[in-house]
């Protein structure tokens, strides 16, 4: 992003190719999602929602992102708490 007051710096820099080596590491992993943990495509998908530049492409990581999810129903019931019985 650039903006008309400011000129980008050699940080702005290093931040983008930060996030362009975080996402070639996250289409990395869902590209070969059957050789990974649970937990890492989650991470990708994260990384790809909110970083990818295409729409479809984090339309797809959002879609990907619902089925490991419903993969692992233990997952919900860990997160919400137990109702006590009375």
């Amino acid at each position: 992003m650039t903006f008309p007051f400011r000129t980008d710096t050699a940080r702005d820099q290093a931040r983008q190719d930060w996030i362009d080596d975080r996402l070639r590491e996250a289409r990395i992993v869902v590209a070969d999602v059957a050789h990974h943990s649970d937990h890492l495509i989650r991470l990708a998908c994260k990384t790809l929602i909110q970083h990818a530049p295409g729409r479809d492409e984090r339309e797809d990581a959002r879609i990907l992102l619902i089925i490991v999810d419903g993969k692992s129903p233990e997952r919900t019931t860990r997160s919400c708490p137990k109702q006590e019985r009375g």
